[in-house]
């Protein structure tokens, strides 16, 4: 008799009825949390306001990115989602502008997410960079491609560097809110030294 063992291709086990229950009031607690203290929230007030104990939480989500990047999951597809439709955009440039504004528009809503970004993208298998970071580079990758090709962009310029220049003014927003009008001057003024001569 063959015993059965669990490989790549085998699907996860669904969850019970309570712990997907659990699952889904800590990604909630997690959100609310992670938007009014920013994603240095503590763990164990999240799982307390889940109702669960703190061991419940780590069986679902190991550690803090894998938490996080589980609470943007919705966020990144919906990123994704509009990098696609610039991606038929007439102005390849624009679209490259307007996809990044999105990016920081995102990244503001949780005080630490954009630190957080830059802090694992030299990290490929932190879940954060899994769930979120690689993602949205590969979909910025294609953005900036047809940017290039179109000739609006320096040749020269990469994505992740790109995408930590797009945090950086993620997190200079998040530091100064009483300037709404940061971002767009911002991004204004990288695209000025991003521009093919």
């Amino acid at each position: 008799m063959a015993i059965e063992t669990a490989t790549a291709q085998t699907p996860p086990r669904p969850m019970r009825a309570d712990a997907r229950r659990n699952y889904e009031r800590l990604l909630a607690e997690a959100r609310t949390a992670f938007t009014q203290h920013g994603t240095d929230a503590s763990l164990e007030d999240i799982a307390r306001r889940a109702g669960v104990g703190i061991g419940t939480l780590y069986r679902h989500f190991p550690n803090r990115t894998a938490l996080m990047g589980a609470v943007f999951q919705g966020e990144i597809c919906a990123l994704l989602e509009r990098s696609r439709e610039l991606a038929q955009a007439p102005r390849s440039c624009q679209a490259l502008i307007d996809w990044l504004r999105a990016i920081v528009d995102h990244a503001s809503t949780y005080r630490g997410l954009s630190q957080a970004l830059m802090a694992c993208s030299g990290d490929e298998t932190s879940e954060l960079s899994r769930g979120c970071g690689l993602p949205l580079r590969e979909a910025g990758s294609e953005l900036l491609a047809r940017a290039q090709q179109s000739g609006a962009v320096r040749s020269d310029v990469v994505i992740a560097d790109l995408m930590q220049l797009t945090n950086a003014i993620a997190l200079a927003v998040e530091q100064s809110p009483d300037d709404p009008e940061l971002a767009d001057r911002l991004l204004a003024l990288a695209f000025t030294g991003l521009k093919a001569r």
